[in-house]
């Protein structure tokens, strides 16, 4: 009888231990990671470091170009301009340039109907420069052909500045229209259409003019 009694109390201890056991593991698994830290690593890479020197890229922010094209003098009709343009560009849409230009203009068409003309010589030189900033408004691709695209900018712009004709020297401003094709990362060719207004009083009557110039031209960046 206390053979049967110890034999069942051995079976009894055995299945509690066999259930506890996988408890008690899990107990002391939870314990032993609530004890590591939580930003432990858990895999340290063993990796040689070495230093880069990282490529200086140009930022192709300044350009340089010439132009070349037709200018209306109110009154006096057009005549060839031509000139200089050197220009930054602040931020991918905004940019300042700054031009020189000068053309000849003639007063044949009054010396047909006064004798003496309104010039003292049958030309004038006329020369200005100005200040401008630019705004690209439509920035955008120009495909030549199925397979080739070049970028593209049409841009706003206008400005002040001085215009020099006939001995008088006036206060200028232009606003105009331009847009801009590039032929790689610094090549560009350019077409601008402005309108230069100034007063002048040649005629006897000062009033403000309208003088309005379509160039094109080739533009350098770097």
């Amino acid at each position: 009888m206390r053979t049967r009694t110890l034999a069942l109390w051995l079976a009894i201890s055995a299945i509690v231990l066999a259930f506890a056991m996988p408890n008690l593991a899990v107990a002391q698994n939870q314990a032993a990671q609530a004890q590591k830290p939580a930003n432990e690593q858990v895999i340290v890479p063993e990796v040689d470091r070495r230093d880069i020197n990282m490529p200086r890229f140009p930022s192709n922010d300044f350009e340089v170009g010439a132009f070349a094209g037709t200018y209306a003098t109110q009154n006096f009709g057009s005549s060839v301009v031509g000139g200089l343009r050197l220009g930054y560009h602040i931020t991918e849409d905004i940019f300042v340039e700054g031009v020189y230009a000068q053309t000849k203009v003639s007063d044949e068409a009054f010396r047909q109907v006064l004798p003496g003309g309104v010039f003292a010589q049958t030309k004038e030189k006329l020369s200005y420069y100005n200040l401008s900033a630019g705004y690209n408004l439509l920035p955008g691709e120009v495909f030549i052909g199925s397979k080739r695209a070049k970028a593209s900018a049409i841009y706003l712009i206008g400005g002040v500045g001085s215009t020099k004709f006939n001995d008088q020297r006036r206060q200028t401003l232009n606003v105009g229209l331009g847009a801009r094709l590039f032929l790689t990362d610094k090549a560009a060719l350019q077409v601008d259409m402005r309108d230069h207004i100034f007063s002048l009083d040649i005629l006897g009557k000062r009033q403000s003019t309208q003088n309005l110039e379509l160039t094109g031209g080739f533009t350098y960046f770097f």
